[in-house]
């Protein structure tokens, strides 16, 4: 299930307003983790090493309507645990959606198919997303990218080697999480 785009399974997700959605906060060693999921679909919609008032504050109004309310999310922590026990995929393996127009919808299922391990360049993504010329597009895209780490922004790196930003935690903690996955420090040329 690697699918971004926004999608509600067919159901109306106005129908279901009345529905908290699902969040939890876990710890992890590049700060706590808040997660919100739709509940009657499973579907992370926000995420990110910030306060939850924060998630919710990230999605549209319609679902920060919902208000959200503490439950278990065993696939979302399942995930988690499998990424910092080294299986760097286990996080784009769940499902999310976010909205965005066509090119960062592009954009951010590209990036669910850069594999732990590795690291692509913003212009590397573009031509990935179909754009070879977008590579600021492409920086507004991981800018604008609510659902961290599950659609890994931080797998995208400068020309060059260098890091390039991260607003989840600055470049410290898109270092740390590129070297728990293997892909920081960069390979040295020889």
């Amino acid at each position: 299930m690697a699918a971004c785009r926004l999608s509600d399974g067919g159901r109306s997700l106005l129908s279901m307003t009345g529905t908290p959605l699902t969040g939890t906060s876990l710890e992890t060693p590049f700060g706590t983790l808040t997660v919100l999921v739709t509940p009657e679909d499973g579907v992370v919609r926000s995420s990110g090493f910030r306060p939850m008032r924060d998630t919710l504050a990230a999605l549209p109004s319609r679902l920060q309507a919902r208000g959200w309310a503490e439950g278990p999310l065993p696939e979302v922590v399942d995930a988690i645990a499998a990424w910092l026990e080294g299986d760097g995929d286990a996080i784009t393996a769940v499902p999310v959606a976010q909205e965005g127009g066509p090119f960062f919808q592009e954009a951010w299922e590209q990036l669910r198919t850069v594999p732990s391990g590795s690291a692509v360049s913003y212009q590397e993504l573009a031509t990935m997303a179909g754009r070879p010329r977008a590579m600021r597009a492409v920086g507004t895209a991981c800018a604008r990218n609510n659902i961290a780490p599950f659609v890994p922004c931080h797998r995208v790196i400068q020309s060059g080697g260098r890091l390039g930003s991260y607003g989840f935690g600055g470049n410290e903690v898109k270092a740390a999480m590129l070297a728990l996955e293997g892909a920081w420090p960069p390979a040295a040329a020889s």
